[in-house]
This record gives structure tokens, C-alpha cells and sequence, in this order.
């Protein structure tokens, strides 16, 4: 099994900066993708942004140019910069690892989840 401990969610007023952390840990055995959701109450999850083991990276449309995802495979870690917040960006992130023996193996890991809130 694979443990996510994430950490950065707070308060911050509107145009501030978060920075968001996610450290796998347990049995890992490759990691492939890494990224970001967050989910609205009574709303489905959605994607934030997501990063591949090779670096390539993805993003909702509405954080591009404002948030930056990156990744140390040293650490097994997963960061989200913020920038820029709008009180919209407000809601519970979470991490997601997809790790496994193989590509075709692996499976998705979640973490517990971290409240960002931007007051206006």
C-alpha cells in the first residue's frame, strides 16, 4: 500500500500564493503519474493539474498560467504552486499517485485531502 500525506492548505486572500505538498509513502514500487484534483461539495472531482514521470505536465483551463506542478522523484513528492488565487479556487485538493509493478499495473492512490479557501 501506498500512504499520501499532504500539507500547504490554509487561508489566503484573493491574489496570494499556496504552495501545496504530497509525500508518498509505503510500498512504492514505480510511480508514474502524479497530479492534483480537487472536488466542490456536491460536485464530481475534478482535474488540476497532473505531471508524468517523464515531466510532461497538464492543467485545467482554469489554472493555467497561474498554478505550476513539479516533482522530486528523490522524495516521492508532489508540489502545486499557486498563484494568483481567486476566492473560486476555493475547495478541498487532493493528491493522486498512480504507482505499481507496471504502467498497465498500477493503480490510483489518494490522498486525505487539504482545504484551500481564498477570501475575496
Amino acid at each position: 500500500q501506498v500512504q499520501l500525506v499532504e500539507s500547504g492548505g490554509g487561508l489566503v486572500q484573493a491574489g496570494g500564493s499556496l504552495r501545496l505538498s504530497c509525500a508518498a509513502s509505503g510500498r512504492i514500487f514505480n510511480i508514474y503519474v502524479m497530479g492534483w484534483y480537487r472536488q466542490a461539495p456536491g460536485k464530481q472531482r475534478e482535474l488540476v493539474a497532473t505531471i508524468s514521470s517523464g515531466g510532461r505536465t497538464n492543467y485545467a483551463d482554469s489554472v493555467k498560467g497561474r498554478f505550476t506542478i513539479s516533482r522530486d522523484d528523490a522524495k516521492n513528492t508532489v508540489y502545486l504552486q499557486m498563484n494568483s488565487l481567486k476566492p473560486e479556487d476555493t475547495t478541498v485538493y487532493y493528491c493522486n499517485v498512480k504507482s505499481g509493478v507496471s504502467a498497465t499495473l498500477s493503480r490510483d492512490y489518494w490522498g486525505q485531502g487539504t482545504q484551500v479557501t481564498v477570501s475575496s
